[in-house]
């Protein structure tokens, strides 16, 4: 049972870091700024995933039957 204690401690101890702002290695610069943008993003900004990267879902459920339309390009493979 100690020994269970022991590792929960620790591992609960191990989660705890020290949390500072993130700033570019020793020597380093952050990237140049975009195409058209005035200014270089900050490590927050490069950090936040865009929309295209982590898109929406839709979790709508369909309520009435719909028959489908359609594909004009659903063809059988060739011989």
């Amino acid at each position: 049972m100690k020994r269970v204690v022991l590792i929960g401690s620790i591992l609960a101890l191990s989660a705890c870091g020290a949390q500072r702002e993130l700033k570019p290695a020793k020597g380093q610069s952050l990237p140049i700024a975009p195409y058209g943008a005035s200014v270089p993003p900050k490590p927050s900004q490069l950090l936040t995933a865009s929309t295209q990267a982590r898109p929406v879902r839709s979790d709508e459920v369909l309520k009435n039957s719909e028959e489908r339309q359609g594909n004009e390009f659903d063809l059988p493979p060739a011989q």
